[in-house]
């Protein structure tokens, strides 16, 4: 059935939408930290290399299925089976289950945001006790930045267990994203359109203001050097091509469903070959580009705490042994230490808790990503520099805009499908379906803004969409190829752009990308194995630090339900439509 106009008004609609959607948090804070994991400037190596086997060709593969067919992803993948349905309610599962936590990252962004206007910022400084006698001591024994994060956001539990009871300041946090996310779909995807020329274009303009200022920091220059500087030993490491593989797959957000249903609403003569490498290339250089911002920023923390450990080292020493004061410097700190040791050695012995040895490498070593870069690390660097308010102000809305980007995508894939069904359309108008739809996200979401609601949210963010992706893009490859008919394919093509596509298009859809996908499934499926117990980070508040702690049994339960829920519905679409063939069958053979 063909839609009654395109969505787009233009083609540069479209390709800002898909950015919109494609550009998102992990382009900040997840490949930054692959880059730092897997050897900086070398792990550019695997993850181009990835971008050119599995990014673009599946990336294509996908907008001219959604272009051709004229469909979401039930009814896209219908037309080229009736045995594929599965498909598309399994991108449907994954999206909805992504719907329900992804957007209570945008409630804590709004949480920092609103805080940000406050002077000081509340997470520079510990919060004084009760009794205005000191410090709190749970922030003294961690530092502000962690301390807002894990007690005055979160109000964190000990453990998954101590559920504990819904915190309705981001409660309502979390209402206010979602009724956000519902003004911008609010009239279906024709107020979609006009939405992603903000969230689209908006972090650019705020990423660059925070490249000038990053490069002018101090100690900025030691980030990017490290980044940038090759550890070729790592191209020898399985798990830096791994990273690179799922950096690149999800990132574009493959098998979601959200590139189809955008896809959709072109005109059948678009050029989607184009597009993908377009969308491809400018996803991969955000990222890119987010890294050198993100480096420049944390070589600027890591040499103000590597400054503030020299110094606080050399104050303790000439308070201790009363020296004079130039006596202790950065440059000659180890030799004092030594001389020191050697000429007062009982009490040099009393001070050696105290005394750390201060280092660079260490500080510029220590591995963040996730929501502990975006809201502690960054924070922890924004609170450092001058007019702190204006870039907390910055950076959190360029959150913002890439979260409610990336749910414009998300809710897409689950609304595309439902207006497509005569049954639900022709009942309810628009308005109505998105409501339901994010009035249902919303309320499940309120389980992760409870005392417990992080742990929740890193077991949906960790195994909701990973191996059910891998899966749906590895049967979407196949049933493309193998059961739609590659040919059959080229001539779709060269219906809607004027031309087959090349054998290197070819070469990546039928062999190349599935093998990759096959091996990727296989690695993620021993990883969990021989993991043996699946474990969590718990914040432990008596010492000021995460602690490593097992699931218990209903969280693996749950694990399970996650990975089955969306996994199950490709093999079960496939026998209920052939139940209902044979049924239909054998009800025509007896009538005759």
């Amino acid at each position: 059935m063909e839609k009654s106009r395109p969505l787009w008004d233009n083609p540069l609609q479209f390709v800002f939408a898909c950015i919109s959607y494609a550009v998102g948090l992990g382009n900040v804070w997840r490949f930054p930290y692959l880059c730092q994991m897997y050897g900086g400037g070398g792990f550019l190596i695997p993850y181009f290399i990835m971008l050119i086997i599995e990014g673009m060709p599946l990336l294509y593969l996908e907008l001219a299925v959604g272009q051709r067919m004229r469909q979401g992803s039930i009814g896209a993948w219908k037309i080229i089976s009736p045995y594929l349905c599965g498909v598309g309610i399994a991108s449907i599962v994954v999206s909805f289950f992504l719907s329900m936590y992804y957007n209570v990252i945008n409630a804590w962004a709004f949480w920092y945001l609103f805080h940000s206007f406050q002077d000081p910022l509340p997470w520079a400084t510990c919060p004084l006790n009760s009794n205005h006698t000191g410090y709190e001591e749970e922030c003294e024994k961690t530092s502000s930045t962690q301390y807002f994060w894990y007690r005055q956001t979160l109000n964190i539990s000990p453990s998954l267990e101590a559920s504990g009871s819904v915190q309705w300041e981001q409660a309502l946090c979390l209402t206010l994203a979602w009724l956000v996310v519902y003004l911008c779909i609010l009239r279906g995807t024709e107020s979609t359109g006009k939405v992603v020329y903000v969230t689209a274009s908006l972090p650019y303009c705020v990423l660059i203001v925070y490249l000038i200022r990053g490069l002018t920091l101090h100690g900025a220059v030691n980030g990017l050097v490290y980044m940038f500087t090759p550890k070729l030993e790592q191209l020898s490491n399985p798990k830096a091509w791994i990273s690179a593989a799922t950096q690149i797959f999800f990132s574009l957000g493959l098998g979601f469903g959200s590139l189809i249903a955008f896809a959709s609403y072109n005109k059948p003569s678009n050029n989607c070959e184009r597009h993908a490498i377009i969308v491809s290339l400018i996803n991969s250089t955000t990222s890119v580009f987010a890294s050198i911002v993100t480096f420049s920023i944390y070589g600027f923390k890591a040499t103000f705490n590597y400054e503030s450990c020299i110094n606080k080292m050399i104050l303790l020493l000439m308070n201790t042994f009363d020296l004079e004061e130039g006596s202790v410097t950065a440059d000659n700190l180890s030799e004092m230490k030594g001389y020191l040791m050697a000429t007062h050695p009982q009490e040099y012995a009393q001070l050696s808790p105290q005394l750390r040895n201060c280092s660079l490498e260490a500080e510029l070593d220590t591995a963040v990503q996730g929501t502990g870069l975006a809201f502690i690390v960054y924070s922890e660097a924004i609170k450092n520099m001058e007019v702190p308010q204006l870039y907390s102000v910055l950076y959190f809305f360029m959150l913002l805009m890439l979260g409610i980007g990336s749910m414009l995508g998300n809710t897409a894939a689950i609304l595309t499908p439902l207006t497509d069904s005569r049954a639900v359309a022709a009942r309810f108008p628009k308005e109505v379906i998105s409501g339901v739809v994010c009035l249902i996200n919303c309320v499940i979401g309120l389980i992760f803004t409870m005392e417990a609601g992080n742990y929740w949210f890193d077991i949906f963010n960790d195994y909701a969409a990973t191996l059910s992706l891998l899966l749906i893009v590895l049967v979407e490859a196949i049933a493309v190829c193998y059961i739609y008919g590659i040919r059959r394919f080229e001539k779709d093509l060269h219906t809607m752009i004027g031309r087959k596509p090349n054998w290197y298009w070819k070469i990546m859809w039928a062999f190349a990308s599935p093998l990759l996908i096959i091996s990727l499934f296989i690695f993620y499926l021993t990883d969990y194995i021989l993991t043996g117990k699946l474990q969590y980070q718990a914040w432990d508040a008596t010492q000021g630090q995460l602690v490593t702690m097992d699931y218990p049994g209903y969280a693996l339960a749950v694990i399970g339900l996650l990975v089955v829920a969306s996994t199950m519905c490709i093999p079960l679409g496939a026998l209920l439509t052939f139940v209902r063939k044979r049924l239909k069958r054998e009800s025509v053979s007896t009538t005759a």
